[in-house]
């Protein structure tokens, strides 16, 4: 019997165990999937926590739910991955041999790589979105505050779901208006980055949405610390933003498992091939998700479309084959803008966001980079095709692993 052990029962450790159990003859391969919590949250529902239009029920499920029948969960903390001996040591000292290794370990936030971050105004003025305390908190201070400045922070890319904080500050700026506060409310949207996002094209159309919106933007903000006693981020130049209420996205890291195993690069995420997805380390060592140091974005569409190719190169791996070099990077995001309208992004290593229709060329019914009510419908939808066909390994219909030029406005 041979082994394949997971890291991490999350998004992409999960989808991963769907797939290869129907992939592998479970009477040569025995699977397993190690991960230390009970519950799955489904954490693209954090951003719409804070603004009550999800509750904690219907982001989090028993983890045991999606875990397929015949691969093995086993509820434990991992120690370190032994890579030379093909080995997993749990923290209560078991030892877990492997042939193939699965590393989807995500990212986590980082606090305290910033300087009073987490400090005595933690979770009180200055929270996170991407815990689901921080959310849950954030949800509280919400019900309550009666205005001043709210500041949208960025510490540095990358992070999970890049796309996030600006949905957040689209979000705030229609929760606000429908209590009727909005004339109370300052919203500021600190960056990093020289524009919106990342990308040319999207910054555009992102920055657009911002001005229409009253948000102002602070860009090219490299945050030296977060003063708690007199509620400012101050950057390395000098330049200071006050705030009343800072949400702010960490310094995302992978595990620190990858830390104590060696195998991370100095954010903790594993180098990894951008196209075969395998570790450049170790051959019999692959990466999907958050835990990889490619340069696509951290997000749950991503994961899905890697596992997708992943599957099929542990197929070519186990029987000798050559590996395929057909992950391109490809990432599709709802953008939520506020007051029922979303916007939708479908790119890759090489093309950029642009116009155009999705999924059908010149057909749709989703338009790419224009805010639409359906696009809205198609980001609450996700939550039902998340739990009920991704997880489980289904294939999304009409949706491909790689990008698809066609029905794109490419100039």
């Amino acid at each position: 019997m041979k082994h394949i052990v997971i890291l991490g029962a999350g998004t992409a450790g999960t989808m991963m165990a769907n797939h290869l159990k129907h992939e592998l003859n479970l009477h040569e391969w025995d699977i397993s999937i190690i991960d230390e919590r009970k519950e799955h949250h489904y954490q693209p529902g954090y951003l719409f926590l804070p603004f009550d239009i999800y509750s904690p029920e219907d982001i989090i499920k028993s983890i045991t739910e999606f875990i397929p029948k015949g691969v093995n969960f086993i509820n434990e903390s991992i120690d370190k991955v032994v890579a030379e001996k093909n080995t997993v040591l749990l923290t209560n000292g078991t030892a877990i041999p492997y042939d193939i290794l699965i590393i989807a370990t995500g990212a986590k936030i980082a606090p305290e790589e910033t300087t009073g971050m987490k400090g005595p105004e933690w979770h009180r003025s200055v929270f996170d979105f991407y815990t689901f305390e921080g959310a849950l908190a954030l949800r509280n201070k919400l019900r309550d505050w009666t205005g001043g400045n709210l500041v949208v922070h960025i510490t540095e890319m990358p992070i999970k779901c890049p796309v996030a904080p600006l949905e957040f500050a689209f979000l705030a700026d229609s929760y606000f208006k429908h209590k009727n506060m909005r004339d109370k409310v300052n919203i500021t949207f600190v960056t990093p980055l020289s524009g919106a996002f990342t990308k040319p094209k999207s910054t555009e159309a992102l920055q657009h949405l911002l001005d229409e919106k009253h948000i102002s933007i602070v860009s090219d903000f490299a945050i030296q610390e977060v003063d708690n006693e007199n509620k400012k981020i101050i950057d390395y130049s000098g330049k200071e933003v006050p705030f009343d209420v800072l949400v702010t996205v960490p310094t995302n890291k992978g595990d620190a498992v990858m830390e104590r195993s060696g195998l991370g690069d100095e954010l903790n995420y594993v180098p990894t091939n951008r196209a075969t997805l395998q570790s450049k380390e170790h051959e019999n060592i692959f990466v999907i998700g958050d835990a990889s140091n490619i340069p696509a974005s951290k997000a749950g569409s991503v994961a899905h479309f890697e596992a997708e190719i992943l599957t099929e190169n542990i197929l070519h791996y186990i029987k000798g084959e050559p590996l395929k070099e057909e992950f391109d990077g490809h990432a599709n995001c709802f953008i939520e803008t506020g007051n029922g309208k979303a916007l939708l992004i479908d790119f890759n290593y090489t093309h950029e966001p642009v116009e155009g229709t999705f999924p059908f060329p010149g057909v749709g019914p989703l338009r790419l980079l224009k805010e639409s009510r359906m696009n809205h419908m198609g980001k609450l939808a996700f939550r039902w095709i998340y739990w009920n066909m991704l997880l489980k390994g289904t294939h999304i219909p009409f949706v491909s692993a790689t990008m698809q030029e066609a029905g794109k406005h490419f100039d």
